[in-house]
């Protein structure tokens, strides 16, 4: 099978490529230029989009003795997450810009390319397993439960799984990693990032000033709308942070309970008042193209947030959740990923919690 294989420059996407070639398929790595280099990225792990990552990718497929390119992808990175990031926060909604990326760019746009160039199929260092069955491809957890990635492929569907590849799916981080030291491939022991690639200082509400220019404060506000402080701009806060809040309120602990983005306002309280019955998502897309009739849980964000839950009913895109128990910092933009037992059946965006 001839197969691209997206190489961040990180262990995971080294060891796909890895297994591929040694399971005889006809390999081509390429590297992905997502943004421009800054110096606040030079001596950072990004793991994906710098310059160092382009270069272990490189020396990776060198080791592997395959074909390698690095292609230019920031425009559609550009529109579909970085403009789509700013909006969100701007909105005063919480995004996930993995999520995004891996819709529009590595499923989107690099599938797209990979098709129109003959490919059979791409492959990622996701772990996540996608399986073909009588019914069609089916998306699971991965194999190593606390590196699983599926939470941010839930919204591929049938046509994107097809063509998809996921080596080292099924197996550990620690296989992975004894794969790369056998191989003696440079990114063995590379440690995995977790930061914003294109916001390498971790400071989102700078990068979202930067692209919008100043932006209006606002009142920070009690449950009772007695107002406690001033706000430099609603995208620097997210539903059930406590710190950074910019206010005095003594021992209490205090928590974003609400961003009120028409008016401008934040709302805070004690944290028992986080807690939230259900919530509604918005741009829902099932895996097998058509909604399940039930789901055992929802995972709300990227790093745990799994929560047992029930589907209350299905309107074109939209669905609504009960959670099994109340659940707290449930925050729109969020992607919220719908499971039966290990299977992905599909992903939304929060579009509000329910009381």
């Amino acid at each position: 099978m001839k197969i691209l294989a997206a190489m961040s420059g990180g262990v995971d996407s080294s060891v796909a490529a890895a297994m591929l070639v040694r399971d005889g398929h006809d390999v081509t790595g390429v590297h992905l230029r997502l943004t421009e280099q800054t110096p606040a990225m030079d001596g950072r792990v990004h793991g994906c989009c710098g310059v160092a990552d382009a270069d272990d990718a490189r020396r990776v497929a060198q080791v592997l003795d395959i074909p390698f390119y690095v292609w230019n992808l920031k425009d559609a990175f550009a529109h579909g997450v970085v403009e789509d990031f700013v909006g969100e926060y701007a909105r005063g909604r919480t995004p996930n810009p993995c999520v995004r990326c891996n819709e529009t760019v590595k499923f989107g746009a690099l599938r797209e390319r990979a098709r129109a160039l003959g490919f059979d199929a791409l492959a990622t260092g996701h772990y996540a397993r996608a399986t073909h069955e009588a019914d069609g491809w089916h998306l699971y957890r991965g194999g190593d439960q606390k590196k699983d990635q599926s939470y941010v492929l839930a919204r591929l569907g049938q046509e994107e799984l097809a063509r998809a590849r996921f080596p080292v799916g099924a197996q550990s981080k620690d296989e992975t990693r004894a794969l790369a030291h056998e191989l003696g491939l440079r990114t063995a022991d590379k440690p995995d990032s977790y930061e914003i690639c294109f916001v390498p200082d971790g400071n989102a509400g700078a990068f979202v000033e930067r692209e919008l220019g100043p932006i209006p404060a606002g009142e920070i506000v009690g449950t009772d709308g007695a107002v406690l402080g001033e706000h430099a701009g609603i995208h620097r806060f997210t539903v059930g942070q406590r710190r950074g809040l910019g206010i005095n309120s003594g021992s209490a602990r205090t928590f974003v309970l609400e961003i009120d983005a028409p008016a401008n306002r934040i709302v805070v309280g004690p944290g028992e008042l986080l807690a939230r019955t259900g919530l509604e998502a918005e741009a829902c897309r099932w895996v097998a193209g058509v909604a399940p009739e039930r789901i055992e849980a929802v995972q709300v964000r990227a790093h745990g947030g799994v929560y047992p839950a029930g589907l209350l009913d299905v309107d074109g895109d939209r669905a609504r959740v009960l959670f099994a128990e109340p659940q707290r910092g449930i925050a729109p933009g969020q992607l919220v990923a719908f499971y039966l037992g290990d299977e992905v059946l599909g992903g939304g965006t929060i579009a509000r919690a329910t009381r």
